[in-house]
């Protein structure tokens, strides 16, 4: 579980959106801290950042479409259902969506899935599509449990 934590404050800390973040879940296997970049971040550059933090991370960007990126958006979802009842059945494709729905809602989106040694993150950034405001952050770490046994 600290490894959650350093990796979930090492992602806040370089995105500049650690000071009044808060969790949103913090259990054994996963880790959600939702918070607010200090950095004036364009839309333009929220990918720039997002690379920036693979890197800064030492990580492995999974494609959106592909297996590793199906299997870690399903372990992320069983862990989070095995601590929140959701309704519905898990779908890899969520992702996706969201990032469509909240473009239809005038917010630009950006994120990252990354593959860490025995940890899987997920990075968002989303911005008022006009520019203007903070650039809200949220991040999902999520521990391997196999590595654990």
């Amino acid at each position: 579980m600290v490894k959650l934590h350093k990796i979930a404050g090492s992602v806040m800390k370089y995105l500049d959106a650690f000071k009044n973040s808060r969790p949103a879940l913090d259990s054994e296997f996963i880790l959600i801290v939702r918070g607010l970049s200090a950095k004036n971040i364009y839309i333009n550059e929220m990918s720039k950042f997002l690379d920036g933090l693979v890197e800064h991370l030492d990580g492995k960007v999974l494609e959106d479409i592909s297996d590793n990126a199906a299997k870690l958006i399903n372990r992320m979802d069983e862990q989070i259902r095995s601590k929140v009842k959701i309704n519905g059945d898990t779908d890899s494709g969520g992702i996706m969506r969201m990032k469509k729905d909240l473009e239809n809602l005038n917010v630009s989106t950006e994120y990252r899935l990354i593959n860490l040694q025995d940890v899987g993150v997920f990075v968002a950034m989303w911005k008022d599509q006009e520019d203007f405001g903070p650039v809200f952050v949220e991040v999902v770490v999520s521990d391997d449990e196999n590595t654990n046994q």
